[in-house]
């Protein structure tokens, strides 16, 4: 379950490149963390946690 639990953001498929433009597959994840919340802990991204920490201090 590497994605996140608000915006559903997963892996990324993409290239490396080597110094002689040899390429080789590689999987890119998003920054994933825990997340407490009212009914207990989820996996969000820390983009979308950044975003609602922002939305609290302006209700506030």
């Amino acid at each position: 379950m590497r994605k996140c639990q608000i915006c559903g953001k997963g892996y990324l498929n993409t290239f490396t490149r080597s110094h002689s433009m040899r390429k080789t597959k590689v999987r890119l994840y998003p920054n994933l963390q825990w997340l407490k919340i009212e009914h207990g802990r989820i996996k969000a991204c820390t983009k979308c946690i950044k975003t609602r920490s922002k939305k609290m201090a302006l209700a506030v």
